[in-house]
């Protein structure tokens, strides 16, 4: 049991008129692990989490969340989320905010402490919500997620709207809160944010899945990278190679259209033709590259 995937769904569609915000979507979120949940604005990013929350029913398709149907307090108990801007009473303190929510919750004063203590807002608790900055009023809606002390929490766009200051301490606190036993299921548009603090990620556009992978695993391109010396001769050399496709000079390196299985062979003709081979490595690419690839907004 405790290898079953926290969040599965299979064939998961929402349908409004003729347009699928989300089609047929398959997302598995593993127990333990930070997945980034990354595409362009519209792409179904809220729609799926809505869903996953029982705030919105599906046309079609399946959804479990940590064993249960989406919605039900079986679900729920063990959840937490922050979607879109949090919503508070703003006369009153911070604290006392989440004193409310405690209470709702069925959970005891001593988790409010310790909500306040993990997203460090123990020294402004006193303060009143309304005087709050964005990111404080973004991290007291993570504390307020935080009350049950969920299994998983669900962040849809975290950082939307923050200042570079806010942005950097809300990915410290997302980082913080995905080790150990926690799960986070973190929706985003922001590839730095992704890029920083997931483990795995899952592309959407157009409300479909169009690829998932480790952030390694996306940004690992085919072919290879080589800087020697004389660049031109190894170039001239390397083109010569069966298996490789095409070689491009640029920035002081080749760039090698060749199946990376290649890179011993490669280093071994240029070594004993006496050329100076400083470095070969696969090539990759930026996650924006991949991004763009992915999602077509290339030329956007």
């Amino acid at each position: 049991m405790n290898d079953a995937p926290l969040v599965e769904t299979r064939g998961l569609t929402k349908r409004y008129g003729r347009i699928d915000a989300v089609d047929g979507l398959d997302l598995t979120v593993r127990r333990g692990e930070v997945y980034g949940f990354l595409g362009p604005n519209g792409a179904g990013k809220s729609t799926t989490l809505r869903m996953l929350l029982g705030l919105v029913r599906p046309t079609s398709g399946s959804a479990r969340v940590l064993g249960e149907e989406p919605g039900s307090p079986a679900a729920l108990a063990g959840v937490g989320a922050l979607v879109e801007s949090p919503a508070f009473y703003p006369y009153l303190s911070g604290r006392d905010n989440l004193r409310v929510m405690a209470r709702y919750a069925g959970v005891g004063p001593e988790r409010v402490e310790e909500a306040l203590e993990t997203v460090e807002l123990s020294g402004r608790a006193r303060d009143k919500f309304k005087k709050y900055s964005l990111g404080m009023k973004q991290r007291l809606g993570v504390a307020a997620a935080l009350l049950k002390d969920p299994k998983l929490l669900i962040l849809d766009e975290p950082t939307n709207g923050l200042d570079p200051k806010g942005m950097a301490e809300m990915r410290k606190l997302i980082k913080r809160l995905g080790g150990g036993e926690r799960t986070v299921l973190l929706s985003s548009h922001l590839l730095g944010e992704v890029e920083q603090v997931c483990d795995r990620v899952g592309v959407i556009r157009g409300g479909k899945l169009i690829a998932e992978g480790t952030v390694a695993g996306l940004r690992a391109g085919s072919g290879l990278l080589v800087r020697a010396e004389p660049l031109e001769v190894a170039a001239g050399m390397v083109r010569r190679i069966p298996g490789v496709e095409g070689v491009e000079i640029g920035e002081g390196l080749l760039r090698v259209d060749a199946d990376p299985g290649r890179a011993a062979e490669i280093n071994r003709r240029l070594v004993l033709a006496g050329l100076k081979v400083s470095e070969l490595r696969p090539a990759e690419q930026t996650l924006e590259e991949v991004f763009l690839e992915l999602t077509g907004e290339e030329g956007r």
